[in-house]
């Protein structure tokens, strides 16, 4: 194939790759956590947040706070980013939020419950108490690497934030309700995912339409990639069109709101509407199914409707729409330009590469693990049947543990989002440490398949960690100004 060929494969792979994860994933997951993260901003008092996440709570408290609020939250790396976000910004600890970033994608209950269905229930306990340990010592290690600039954090936050009331209960029932339409469209539940009627729209051409689209983005579903429904085409215009009502109606929100500003709202809700309903292109036309999922998203979206006109301010329905579109705007088109690279990348790399590399629990077929899960990104729980499928090639179940700590972890487009929220070093020290325990897990666990004794790897664990919270104690003695970090 000459270089030109290569180039339009590689194009055609990132667009194919962006068009698939804007129609299949984005939505239900992503715009419920930019409007939880720009409530949380907006409307939660500092004082809240930093009494349990804060930078000098006790460590006690806030790094087992991060991991349950983290570990009901089924959202891959992507998703948990705003949420990141707007605790970090509202004056959580770097520790603490950097445990709830890593923790939430990697174990929350939902993924451990489908790891162990899928794959076996040692993999999921042992991703589950690896992913405990090592996110809390994560977040510590990096709570003591920038201490200062936490401190520095700590004080931005009080400047900003100062003089907020106490937290009314009205909004805590309003952050509730984003928190519910959230979970009621990522939830895998049967009674979500089952369809209770449907209805079929006379629209021609359907079939013809969909057959056009997977000609259009070409993929293997083998292999983990989606293709472009006819109901993902809907969902790419209607993205479209709330960019641009967004643009002219949330710009300036805080003026007051306009045409625009309501145009957007509403397509918005219709949007979360159609992505929460079933699709199938029929002769007879297109077929919707009307699921558990699509009542329970209109149901949270009568009840944010509601407690928003009767409950909340003029102005704090402003300042809550203003935030959120302020996370949209610094996060969107950096998720953009790494799901558009993911697709050119994985044109690049074959599944093969890492069963030959990873076939035994070696150093380097669990770095090879890490290095793929970062690489060859999926949408959350999509890594689990992806992992079910190394497994069968031949990978071995400890780079198979490395593999499933960093895909939902780590991706290169939470890299470059997460960047622009903390910065580049402390993204790329987080980075490290990830793929470096990542790796460990991976080895940790393969050792105990291969058939070394529980009791060892235990006790080696234990000495690691042991060590680890007594370099921190005394680091944190030396510097007697950081002996609160957290």
């Amino acid at each position: 194939m000459d270089i030109q060929g290569i180039i339009l494969r590689l194009v055609q792979g990132g667009l194919g790759n962006l068009a698939a994860y804007l129609a299949a994933h984005v939505l239900l997951c992503l715009v419920p956590a930019f409007a939880i993260a720009g409530c949380m901003t907006a409307l939660i008092p500092k004082d809240t947040v930093t009494r349990f996440l804060g930078r000098n709570t006790p460590k006690f408290l806030s790094y087992p706070a991060a991991t349950l609020a983290a570990s009901v939250l089924a959202v891959c790396s992507c998703t948990i980013v705003p949420l990141f976000a707007g605790i970090y910004k509202k004056g959580a600890g770097l520790g603490p939020a950097i445990t709830f970033l890593f923790f939430a994608p990697a174990a929350n209950i939902l993924a451990l419950v489908y790891t162990g269905g899928i794959i076996g229930v040692d993999l999921a306990l042992a991703r589950f108490f690896l992913s405990l340990a090592f996110g809390i010592g994560i977040g510590m290690i990096m709570a003591l690497l920038f201490r200062r600039e936490d401190i520095a954090h700590d004080a931005l936050t009080d400047a900003l934030f100062a003089g907020q009331s106490r937290l009314r209960s009205e909004v805590v029932f309003f952050l509730l309700s984003l928190v519910a339409l959230l979970l009621a469209g990522v939830l895998k539940l049967e009674f979500l995912t089952r369809s209770y009627m449907e209805l079929t729209l006379p629209i021609p051409g359907m079939e013809g339409f969909q057959e056009f689209l997977f000609r259009l983005v070409p993929f293997d579903p083998t292999k983990g990639e989606e293709g472009v429904t006819a109901q993902g085409a809907i969902l790419i215009s209607l993205l479209l069109f709330i960019g641009l009502c967004s643009w002219k109606g949330l710009e300036n929100i805080i003026e007051g709101a306009n045409g625009w500003t309501w145009t957007a709202l509403g397509l918005s809700a219709l949007t979360l509407l159609t992505a929460a309903s079933g699709m199938t292109p029929q002769p007879a036309g297109l077929v919707i199914f009307f699921t558990g999922k699509l009542f329970g998203v209109a149901l949270s979206l009568a009840l944010i409707t509601y407690l928003a006109r009767r409950y909340l301010e003029t102005q704090e329905v402003r300042d809550w729409l203003w935030e959120t579109w302020r996370f949209v705007k610094q996060i969107f088109p950096l998720l953009v330009a790494g799901v558009f690279l993911v697709g050119v990348i994985r044109q690049l790399l074959r599944p093969e590469w890492i069963q030959q590399l990873a076939g035994s629990n070696t150093l380097a077929g669990n770095l090879a693990g890490v290095v793929f899960g970062v690489f060859m990104y999926f949408p959350t729980l999509v890594e689990v049947p992806i992992a079910k499928m190394f497994l069968g090639l031949g990978m071995h179940r400890g780079p198979l543990l490395a593999y499933l700590m960093a895909d939902p972890e780590l991706s290169l487009q939470s890299i470059l989002i997460t960047s622009s929220i903390i910065g580049r070093l402390k993204t790329w020290t987080y980075v490290g440490w990830v793929a470096l325990f990542s790796t460990l897990a991976g080895l940790l666990y393969g050792a105990w398949v291969d058939g070394v004794n529980v009791w060892s790897i235990t006790v080696y664990l234990f000495l690691f960690l042991v060590a680890l919270a007594l370099t921190l104690y005394l680091a944190s003695r030396r510097n007697p100004s950081s002996s609160a970090v957290a």
